[in-house]
Order: C-alpha cells, then sequence, then structure tokens
C-alpha cells in the first residue's frame, strides 16, 4: 500500500507539470502564432514573472533575427537564457532589484517603432519583480505598500487594483511604454478567475479600476492611515487615465487546467477524486472550514481525494514565518485530528515552488502532525498564533519542499483518505 504522502506529492506534480510554461507556450503558438515586424522591423521581446525563463526560451525557437530579448524572473528561477538579457527581482516585496528591472524593460520598450513588433510573455509575479513607481513616489513608497497589502487580507486583484494605480508599467502601463509598436502577449495565469488585468498587475490590459476605487479599497481594509504621504497624496488626484494602445492577449494556462490533470492522475492512482472548489480564495482560515465540512461530508467506503485549487491569504498577527498554504496545512492538523477519522492526509502547495518569504511550497497535514509538533516540545498554538506556520511544520517533518518549480498557477490543495 502506497503511503498517503507519497500520492499526493504525485498529484501535486501533476498541477506543476501541467502548468510546464514551455509546453503551455508551444501549444498556443500553434493556433495563435508570433506576428512577424514590418519590413526593415524587428521583435522585442520582454518576458516578465516566474515562468519567465522557460516562457523566453521556447518564444526564442521561434522568433527568427533580428530580435531583442529581456527577461525579468525571481532569484530561485534565475538561469542564463542565450539569446536574451536576463534580470532578477524581488518577490514578494520590490526591493532596488525590482526596480532596477523596471527601469531596463521602459528602457527595452522605449527603442521600438511602428515597423517593430512586441511580445511580452507574463506569468504570475510579475508585480513584485518588475517595479516603476509613478511620477511622485519612490521605491520605499513602493516597498511599504505592498508590505501592508500582503499583510492586509485583502484578495490578490484587490491588492493589484492598488499596485497598478502606483505604477507605469502596470495596468496597462508596458502597452503605454512599446508605443506605437504592436503587442501581441502570452499570459500565464497565477489568478483564480484568471482575470488578465490581475495576472502580473495586468502590463498589458487595462487597469482594473482607477484611483478613486484604489482608495476605496484601502480605507474599506482599513489601511489607508499606513499608507506614505505620497502614496496618499497620489491616489486622491483625480487623474483620468489616458487612452490605452491595443493589444492581443492570449491565456496559455491556468490554475483550472492543472486542477483537472490533478484529477486525472488521481484517478490513475486509483482514487475517486471530486473537484470541491476551483475558487478557495478568503482568509486561510475560512478555508480550513470549507475543506473540513467536504472531508466530512465525504463518504468513508472508498478512497477518496478531494481537489482544491485558489489562493487563499493571510491576515498577519504575529512574527513569525511562513506562507498562506503553510498556515492552511497547519490549521487542517490542528482541527482535523479532533474532527475527522480515518486515514487522512492533506497538502496545500504553491505551484511555484516558493510559500511565502520561505524556501518551502507549502505543508502536509495528517491526524499526528499537530501531536508530533508538540512532542517535539514545541507550542503548536503559539506557533500558529504567531503566523510561524514554517517553525511549526518543520519541527513534524511536514514541510512540503520542491525548490522553484519555474511556473506558477496559483496554488492547489488535496485531501486524501483511504476507505474505512
Amino acid at each position: 500500500m502506497r503511503p498517503l504522502h507519497q500520492d499526493a506529492r504525485a498529484l501535486f506534480d501533476a498541477a506543476v507539470t501541467r502548468a510546464d510554461p514551455a509546453l503551455a507556450l508551444r501549444q498556443s503558438l500553434k493556433s495563435t502564432p508570433a506576428v512577424a515586424p514590418a519590413k526593415g522591423g524587428q521583435t522585442y521581446i520582454l518576458a516578465l514573472g516566474k515562468a519567465a525563463a522557460p516562457m523566453m526560451q521556447e518564444m526564442l525557437r521561434h522568433i527568427p533575427e533580428p530580435r531583442q530579448a529581456l527577461v525579468v524572473t525571481n532569484p530561485e528561477n534565475l538561469t542564463d537564457v542565450p539569446g536574451a538579457k536576463v534580470l532578477a527581482g524581488s518577490h514578494p516585496v520590490p526591493d532596488q532589484a525590482s526596480a532596477t528591472a523596471g527601469a531596463a524593460a521602459i528602457q527595452f520598450l522605449s527603442q521600438t517603432t511602428p515597423q517593430d513588433r512586441v511580445i511580452v510573455l507574463v506569468s504570475g509575479g510579475g508585480s513584485a519583480l518588475i517595479v516603476a513607481p509613478a511620477t511622485g513616489l519612490s521605491l520605499s513608497d513602493k516597498t511599504a505598500v505592498g508590505e501592508t497589502l500582503l499583510s492586509s487580507g485583502l484578495e490578490i486583484n484587490e491588492m493589484n487594483l492598488v499596485r497598478q494605480q502606483l505604477s507605469d508599467l502596470k495596468g496597462g502601463g508596458v502597452l503605454r511604454q512599446a508605443a506605437p509598436a504592436p503587442i501581441q502577449a502570452y499570459i500565464l495565469s497565477d489568478v483564480i478567475g484568471d482575470d488578465l488585468r490581475a495576472i502580473a498587475s495586468g502590463p498589458t490590459v487595462s487597469a482594473l479600476g482607477d484611483r478613486a476605487a484604489a482608495r476605496a479599497t484601502l480605507d474599506r481594509a482599513g489601511i489607508w492611515a499606513e499608507m506614505p504621504s505620497a502614496v496618499k497624496i497620489h491616489l486622491s488626484e483625480n487623474t483620468p487615465p489616458s487612452a490605452l494602445p491595443e493589444a492581443q492577449n492570449t491565456l496559455i494556462g491556468s490554475n483550472r487546467h492543472s486542477l483537472a490533470a490533478m484529477m486525472e492522475q488521481a484517478r490513475i492512482l486509483g482514487w475517486q477524486p471530486e473537484l470541491v472548489s476551483d475558487h478557495l480564495v478568503g482568509d486561510v482560515s475560512e478555508a480550513a472550514e470549507q475543506i473540513l465540512n467536504a472531508a466530512k461530508a465525504a463518504p468513508m467506503d472508498r478512497p477518496v481525494a478531494l481537489i482544491f485549487g485558489g489562493e487563499t491569504t493571510v491576515r498577519l498577527q504575529g512574527d513569525g514565518r511562513g506562507g498562506r498554504n503553510q498556515e492552511l496545512a497547519l490549521r487542517l492538523a490542528q482541527r482535523g485530528a479532533a474532527e475527522l477519522s480515518g486515514d487522512w492526509l492533506f497538502l496545500s502547495g504553491g505551484t511555484d515552488g516558493r510559500d511565502g518569504p520561505t524556501e518551502a511550497a507549502g505543508g502536509y497535514a495528517t491526524p499526528q502532525t499537530w501531536e508530533a509538533i508538540a512532542s517535539a516540545g514545541a507550542d503548536p498554538a503559539a506557533l500558529l498564533a504567531n503566523n510561524d506556520s514554517y517553525a511549526a511544520l518543520k519541527t513534524a517533518d511536514a514541510l512540503l519542499m520542491t525548490g522553484g518549480t519555474g511556473t506558477n498557477v496559483a496554488d492547489v490543495q488535496v485531501f486524501l483518505r483511504r476507505a474505512g
């Protein structure tokens, strides 16, 4: 009998494989090929996000010279791409490297002419990896906002709505920087629901809202007072946005595709899978409740694999280390030990291989995990209250460790329980 841990990891790996950026781009190019530049022009290729390197490697196989290429990705996925300049930004909070990458992207796009063609390869993480503060704002302003947003409990679309209004590259900013050259974008979605305006904060599409909407979002979240003064001034100006150049945007992969791959892999391994939710969002405590309710309602007389996908949020109350997937697993460990019966295991992981500011992709929970933490001399309840899920799960050898995967289509979860 295979260990539950082994099958859960196989399902997670199936999700990551289905989100392989090179394969997804290759398939998309068959139906939506890149348009050649006009006579006398060349192709400019800009790749942004955690999957930028493999997407660029694949695209370069399809684009003849003359061409220029720039890659901006996260340090974990940094690799040489022959024929392209490669830079690393910072994630999840931007730093000077992100600002340097933003300046490089603007300079790169400023060279284009009407005869050129621009291809933009977009994947998750671009919001932090490449930043260009709007006029009147500094990098420290952007960094302060980013840190506050990540601890606010706001959903990703709400965070990106704010980020777009503070940037010269987000919310269609790349289109403006590249004008008048036409743009094609190939987009790997890490956003639940696949709203192109929210993926990497929408560099090639319209913004999610205006400055007034961003201001209202911050006010509703109770964090307007925490904004730097320059940001308050900027968002209080009712400046209408300029007209946005057109672009051809193509979605090449998403969380939903990965969930389908998990379902198929579960069947191959002999499980009877059920896709419970492809929209697991909101606070991790609410997500844990939803997963527990589904597990309690699932039949006990057959092997069950409950599949979830989404992107939860964590409202920080302490100063510990962890991420939304690790905290979700720790909450399942706490409540599942008392509320669930049978031989079960839960896995929650980020498909990019990194959960929050840690090297773990997520975590596991079993009926024994909570007690294992306590038996090792740690206080699991105190660690959870301090948002220190990484330390708690590490103590129980319950971290999901994958390394950088080179892709990102948000998070996936699986609950496995044997029959009986």
